[in-house]
């Protein structure tokens, strides 16, 4: 687990409460109203309703199951049975087959996993379907790990090709004119996961061998997509924000921007905390809150394009990186190009 960098501290201001606002919070209302309350409700009545209230904290209503799977049930559920892969793709390396989902029941395989790592692991949130569902799923391909032992998806990522899709989840949270406007085919990747039984160098290996196939077969020159970081602590950001962007940094025509509903107002503040560290202090605590999927981005030679965006639903940082396959590095290119 990456270590936090606590925030300024707050200083306490319980002492210039009014107070009749703290003794409101502290559950006592004003004096005379307390006692008509008493007086106007037995106390085999008020015990009653103590019990009412912790059953009803104890037991979900049925309308809060209903708003917790709300969000699954859309015609997008009901539409995978129609899913249809864009790109096949089918590599078979040792203990693993890597492949593009060919039919709905695949794909809730992806959409399964998908949910047991970002609202199981990372948001500690719970659907009603147990599955990760967007707009974005039924038109885009998805890149699938099977274990051939068990049969299960241990690994996914999704591809949203400019072949066949011109809105991107990336906009969503970025304004990216910059990359709509370059040159040639585009591939964003995301929703990328593994299960936490398998993270280990290979599955990592594998993704990259599915996705370098997905790219040769579409003729892909870019990849792009919101890389994230574990950590929505506004220091933290900023020491991630001054190394990215000082060592990995993309030219000034694949400059983004975050949207303004994604965007930490207090990241200028923060940067100037941030430079008084030193830049051996970032480096050691950038490097170390960095994942591995990342790491690999920027070994492969990716470009960071600009100030992170704040994903507030899965507490996390989003940077968008791109990668430009005619400027990969020539060891990964042997390796997988």
């Amino acid at each position: 687990m990456p270590d936090h960098t606590s925030s300024p501290p707050q200083h306490d201001s319980a002492d210039q409460e009014p107070l009749t606002s703290r003794m409101q919070q502290a559950g006592a209302g004003p004096p005379g109203r307390r006692r008509r309350r008493l007086l106007r409700f037995p106390r085999r009545r008020r015990k009653a309703a103590r019990r009412n209230h912790e059953t009803q904290k104890q037991v979900p209503s049925l309308l809060g199951i209903v708003r917790a799977g709300g969000a699954m049930v859309s015609p997008n559920r009901f539409r995978l049975r129609t899913f249809r892969p864009r790109v096949p793709v089918h590599v078979e390396i040792r203990n693993f087959v890597v492949k593009t989902a060919q039919n709905a029941r695949e794909l809730e395989k992806i959409l399964h996993l998908r949910y047991e790592v970002f609202y199981t692991e990372y948001a500690d949130r719970r659907r009603l379907f147990w599955i990760d569902l967007d707009k974005f799923d039924l038109v885009c391909d998805h890149l699938m790990i099977i274990d051939k032992k068990s049969g299960n998806c241990i690994g996914t990522y999704r591809l949203n090709c400019s072949l066949f899709n011109d809105q991107f989840y990336s906009q969503t949270e970025f304004e990216m004119d910059a990359i709509a406007g370059l040159e040639g085919i585009k591939l964003e990747i995301g929703r990328a996961c593994v299960h936490k039984d398998f993270r280990k160098g290979i599955i990592l290996a594998l993704l990259w061998r599915g996705m370098s196939e997905y790219m040769k077969a579409t003729d892909t020159r870019y990849l792009f997509g919101c890389s994230s970081i574990k950590t929505t602590d506004p220091l933290e950001i900023a020491v991630l924000n001054a190394y990215l962007n000082g060592n990995y940094p993309a030219p000034d025509a694949c400059r983004v921007r975050p949207r303004e509903d994604h965007e930490l107002k207090q990241l200028p503040v923060y940067t100037r905390l941030a430079e008084h560290l030193g830049l051996e202090v970032i480096t050691e605590h950038a490097e170390r809150l960095i994942p591995a999927l990342l790491s690999s981005y920027l070994r492969a030679g990716a470009w960071v394009c600009g100030d992170p965006a704040i994903d507030r639903d899965f507490h996390c940082v989003d940077f968008f990186t791109l990668l430009d396959r005619e400027m990969l590095n020539k060891g990964l290119d042997k390796r997988y190009f």
